[in-house]
C-alpha cells in the first residue's frame, strides 16, 4: 500500500466535522480505530505485531530479541482539534519507508521496528508522552494511576474500558534494551525549513519545557449586584498574568502560553470563585526557561495580591533539554548526503516528542519534514505531498544505512 492510500485511509479517523481538526484522545473509540489501523498495516505486511504493557504498539521485521534493532515511528493521537500531520506522518511514513526498502530488495542485517506510542499529546489526562514515559521509567505506575481526565475518569478506568490491563503498566527496560537506534520522523512545528528552502531537516535538540498550573482563588458573587470595589475576582489576576507571560517570554526570546483555562462556577452572571490556568513555557536553555517562569510567577502573585485573591502554582510536568545522540545525528547527515553531497540542515525545536523521552535510554534522532506555514496543533497544519514523499524516501535511506547490509 502506498503512502497516499495509507494516508487517505487514516485521514477520516477522529476528525471533527465542525472544526476539521482531530480528536484522537487516548483510550477513546477514535484512538481504538487508529490502533486497529496500525495493527492491520502490520499484519498486511507479515510483520510481527505486539501490544506492550503500556499500550504502545510495535510491528517487527526480524526478531527483536536479536537486539540492536533500528526502530522508527511516532504517535497517532492528537491535541484537541489538532492537525492531521503531527504524529501520524511519522507512523505512515515508517510503513511506507519499509515498503520502499522491500521494493529496493534491501537485505536487512538488523531487526527493524515500527512503533505507535500511546497518549503522546497528553490531551486527555494532562501529561504528555505517557506511553514512552512509562516505558522509560520516567512515570511510575502509581503516578499514572492518579491521572484523571476532565470528566473524572482515571487512566486505569479508561485503559480497562478499552480492553487494556492497567495493572500491567510500568518500566520496560527489557524492551528498550533491544533497541540500538530510534529515529522519529515528524512534521516540523515551525517554519525554519520553509525559510531555508529545505524539504528535510535533522533535529539537534529539544528545548527544555514544562507545564505549570496557576490556581487563582477568589470569591463567587453576583455579577449584577456586587460593587466593583467589593469584588475578589480571580479572573483579573489571571488576565494580567497572561499579559505578563507574553512580556516575559518576549524579553527572554522564549515562548509562554496560557492555552487552557477552567473557571468555577463558570456562570455568565457570576463572579468566579476559581480561575485555573495552565502555562506552557519553553526556551532554548534551562537558565532562560527558569528566568521566564520565575518572572511569570512573580507577576502573578503581585496581581493576585492586588485583587485580594489567593494563588497556588504547581509544576505538573517538566522535561529538561534533550540533546539528540551526536553520533547518530551525524550518521543521518552522512547517509542523506552520501550520493548527492546535500547538506541537510540541523535545527532545534521547542516541541516535545517521544524521541526526547527515549533519548536517556537509547540513541535517538529525528527527521523533520517541511511545514510551509509553520502552523501546528491546529486544523491548518499542513505539508505538501511532494515533501511528505521526500520524507518517506529520506527515512528509507536512513533505515537502509542503519539496518541493511
Amino acid at each position: 500500500m502506498s503512502f497516499h492510500s495509507m494516508w487517505a485511509e487514516l485521514l477520516p479517523v477522529g476528525r471533527s466535522s465542525a472544526s476539521g481538526g482531530y480528536r484522537r484522545f487516548a483510550w477513546t473509540p477514535a484512538d481504538g480505530e487508529c490502533r486497529a489501523w496500525f495493527e492491520q498495516q502490520a499484519r498486511d505486511r507479515g510483520l510481527a505485531y505486539e501490544l506492550d504493557r503500556n499500550g504502545n504498539q510495535w510491528a517487527w521485521l526480524g526478531d527483536p530479541a536479536d537486539g540492536d534493532a533500528v526502530v522508527t515511528g511516532s504517535h497517532l493521537d492528537s491535541v484537541p482539534d489538532g492537525g492531521a500531520f503531527d504524529g501520524p506522518l511519522g507512523v505512515v511514513s515508517a510503513f511506507a519507508a519499509l515498503d520502499e526498502l522491500r521494493d529496493r530488495g534491501a537485505q536487512f542485517a538488523r531487526p527493524v521496528g515500527i512503533v505507535n506510542f500511546g497518549d503522546e499529546e497528553g490531551a486527555r489526562f494532562g501529561l504528555a508522552c505517557v506511553g514512552s514515559r512509562l516505558t522509560a521509567g520516567e512515570l511510575t505506575p502509581a503516578q499514572a494511576h492518579r491521572l484523571t481526565d476532565g470528566d473524572g475518569v482515571t487512566l486505569p478506568r479508561a485503559m480497562e474500558a478499552a480492553g487494556h490491563d492497567p495493572d500491567a503498566i510500568g518500566a520496560d527496560p527489557e524492551r528498550l534494551a533491544r533497541i540500538g537506534a530510534f529515529v522519529e520522523l515528524h512534521v516540523e512545528q515551525g517554519r525554519a525549513l520553509d525559510l531555508s528552502g529545505d524539504r528535510i531537516g535533522i533535529a539537534s535538540a529539544i528545548w527544555p519545557h514544562g507545564r505549570w498550573r496557576f490556581d487563582f482563588r477568589g470569591e463567587a458573587n453576583h455579577a449584577g449586584t456586587t460593587r466593583l470595589d467589593d469584588r475578589r475576582d480571580p479572573m483579573l489576576g489571571y488576565a494580567e498574568t497572561v499579559l505578563a507571560a507574553r512580556r516575559e517570554a518576549r524579553l527572554a526570546g522564549a515562548v509562554a502560553t496560557f492555552g487552557k483555562i477552567a473557571v468555577e462556577p463558570n456562570g455568565v452572571n457570576a463572579i468566579p470563585s476559581l480561575v485555573r490556568g495552565w502555562l506552557d513555557s519553553r526556551a532554548a536553555d534551562q537558565e532562560t526557561l527558569d528566568t521566564v517562569v520565575t518572572g511569570i510567577e512573580k507577576a502573578a502573585r503581585e496581581h493576585a495580591a492586588a485583587h485580594g485573591v489567593g494563588l497556588d502554582v504547581v509544576r505538573e510536568s517538566f522535561t529538561p533539554v534533550v540533546e539528540f545522540d551526536h553520533a547518530l545525528r551525524d550518521e543521518l547527515a552522512r547517509i542523506l548526503g552520501k550520493d548527492t553531497g546535500l547538506r541537510v540542515p540541523v535545527l532545534g525545536t521547542g516541541a516535545g516528542h517521544d524521541a526526547g523521552i527515549l533519548s536517556a535510554r537509547v540513541p535517538t534522532a529525528m527527521l523533520f519534514v517541511r511545514n510551509p506555514t509553520g502552523i501546528s496543533h491546529s486544523p491548518a497544519e499542513s505539508a505538501a505531498e511532494d515533501d511528505c514523499v521526500a520524507g518517506v524516501l529520506a527515512l528509507a535511506d536512513v533505515l537502509e544505512g542503519l539496518a541493511c547490509t
